[in-house]
């Protein structure tokens, strides 16, 4: 099982997705199951400002109203996820898009009050992915979340929901495709192995910073809960992890696990009595 999150500026370029959808096709011929999580941000912010709706962001988070939650919801669930489905078809693939309200996939808290309608997941309903994969498709799914409540909504950060629904997945691996080619030191060079430490330190010094943050602090997280902390951090440009793949490098628990990024912190209770349920640890 591979969660494969895509993000950045990559998502608007027709090549870059057309790579990115015969990539995971490949996965899927191969005997990989791959789980496609995906972000939506440069589309977000475009729709936000033809509506002159004001957006902000927190340690990397976007600051989320009633307004700007509703832009989210139809930018990530509608345009982002189906063109990414139309890409892994137009592949050969067979995908289907979904978002973390579907069958529950994905139940959230409020993370901060300082971010509105942003959520932390605290149950997680995968089953439903296990259908998906089981019966030969490729789940697409968007980081929109229910609420605990009736006819809540969260925006969840790309890199959250894919660690979550990674760790609630048990994945063999998450990769995390982005436009930048990794956690970068004060004078600009990619560093290409962190330690837990070396993460902390460089978000209390600010030399990780906005959207890195949730990406580090999240790996450190999940890595803590599927692998007792015994773990090491790679970081490589965003297609090498793809073409590992692609040749053949199979995922191998024996072996210590690649970056994973999620947050494993959680409660559960939505849903139905009765309900089997896989909640984050």
């Amino acid at each position: 099982m591979v969660v494969v999150k895509f993000g950045g500026n990559a998502m608007g370029d027709e090549a870059a997705m057309a790579e990115f959808a015969r990539d995971i096709v490949l996965m899927r011929q191969v005997g990989l199951n791959p789980v496609v999580v995906h972000g939506g941000g440069p589309m977000i912010n475009e729709m936000l400002g033809k509506l002159g709706i004001k957006s902000d962001f927190v340690r990397g988070k976007r600051v989320t109203d009633k307004a700007t939650v509703e832009v989210v919801e139809m930018i990530l669930s509608g345009l982002v996820n189906k063109r990414i489905v139309q890409a892994i078809n137009d592949q050969g693939g067979r995908a289907v898009g979904i978002s973390g309200k579907d069958d529950d996939l994905m139940v959230c808290e409020a993370d901060d009050p300082e971010l509105g309608f942003v959520g932390r997941p605290v149950e997680m309903n995968v089953q439903i992915l296990r259908d998906l994969y089981g019966a030969g498709l490729i789940p697409v799914v968007a980081p929109v979340a229910t609420g605990m409540a009736d006819n809540e909504t969260f925006n969840v950060n790309g890199d959250t929901a894919a660690g979550a629904i990674a760790g609630a997945l048990q994945a063999d691996r998450l990769l995390l495709l982005t436009d930048v080619a990794g956690v970068k030191d004060r004078s600009g060079q990619v560093v290409t192995q962190l330690s837990p430490r070396d993460v902390e330190a460089m978000i209390a010094d600010g030399t990780i910073a906005g959207g890195m943050i949730p990406k580090t602090e999240t790996a450190l997280a999940l890595a803590e809960t599927l692998y007792g902390g015994s773990h090491r951090f790679y970081v490589e440009r965003c297609p090498a992890g793809l073409c590992r793949l692609r040749q053949g490098r199979h995922p191998d628990r024996s072996r210590p696990p690649p970056p994973l990024f999620g947050d494993p912190a959680g409660r559960g209770g939505k849903g139905p009595p009765g309900r089997a349920r896989d909640l984050l640890p």
